[in-house]
């Protein structure tokens, strides 16, 4: 009995081995560029622009998932994708990524020196959060700053992006309510621009007293608007306000930038 207990445990032994080595050469799942994951974490968690970090990091599986996706794109798949679909991948990982930071971080802790500055729910409360934490995608390890400026700005130099990239903070534009994709890309930037400038917040004419107000987006990234931010926010705008801009007969003001978090209302309240 003993010695074919041994040649079942062998058999069985030998049969283990063998599934996990036909599980370990079968080809990795290609990653889903609709984002479909992400895509159900920012509309289970926004409302009115603002997001509920508190229920996320209560369960964050959703968004953990999702972030192993992008550690587990190979370079030479990522290589071969279309410019726009690399464009939505990088969008969306800063967008992630910036989320994954706040919920480790929730609720925020803040610090004295950063508070004389900042709010006390703000992201700048975070110590390196854009140039020393790091996320895996594609291959690399990636701070945000180098997925917005060396990629987004330096690669791909288009400045609908800054419409898109979300600081979790409320004076950025807000986290839109779908992922972005390469098939619906160019849409989905000109839209983020549209509402974007619709916010007075953000940007406004009074002609009465002669001003214009840009957000200070506008006066960070200057070199990123060709040839120069009026003309960029004159192409999203109506006949009227947009032949006002571009006659440039107006003092030009930069708004505050409020970098409370963008956090929904009812996880504020309930912290």
């Amino acid at each position: 009995m003993r010695r074919n207990n041994k040649k079942t445990i062998y058999f069985i032994g030998g049969v283990a081995a063998a599934a996990l080595a036909v599980l370990q050469a079968a080809p990795a799942a290609a990653f889903d560029r609709s984002h479909a994951a992400f895509d159900k974490v920012v509309k289970q968690g926004l409302n009115a622009g603002r997001f509920d970090y508190k229920s996320l990091k209560a369960a964050p599986a959703p968004l953990e998932d999702y972030l192993r996706e992008f550690a587990a794109v190979k370079p030479a798949d990522y290589e071969a994708w279309p410019r726009a679909d690399k464009i939505a991948f990088w969008l969306n990982a800063y967008n992630a990524f910036t989320i994954k930071a706040i919920i480790d971080h929730y609720p925020i802790k803040s610090n004295w020196k950063a508070s004389l500055r900042y709010p006390k729910n703000s992201i700048r409360q975070i110590s390196g959060v854009w140039d020393e934490l790091k996320f895996a995608a594609a291959g690399r390890e990636l701070t945000l700053n180098a997925i917005e400026h060396e990629i987004l700005r330096k690669e791909f130099k288009d400045p609908r992006a800054h419409m898109a990239l979300v600081c979790a903070s409320i004076g950025c534009p807000e986290l839109r309510a779908e992922a972005y994709t390469g098939a619906a890309l160019d849409a989905q930037l000109d839209d983020q621009t549209r509402r974007f400038l619709a916010n007075p917040a953000k940007f406004r004419i009074d002609r009465e007293a002669g001003k214009v107000y840009f957000s200070p987006i506008f006066k960070w990234f200057a070199e990123d608007f060709k040839p120069d931010a009026a003309a960029f926010i004159a192409g999203y705008l109506g006949a009227e306000d947009a032949a006002y801009l571009k006659g440039g007969k107006f003092k030009l003001s930069y708004l505050d930038y409020d970098w409370s978090l963008n956090e929904r209302e009812t996880a504020a309240k309930t912290r």
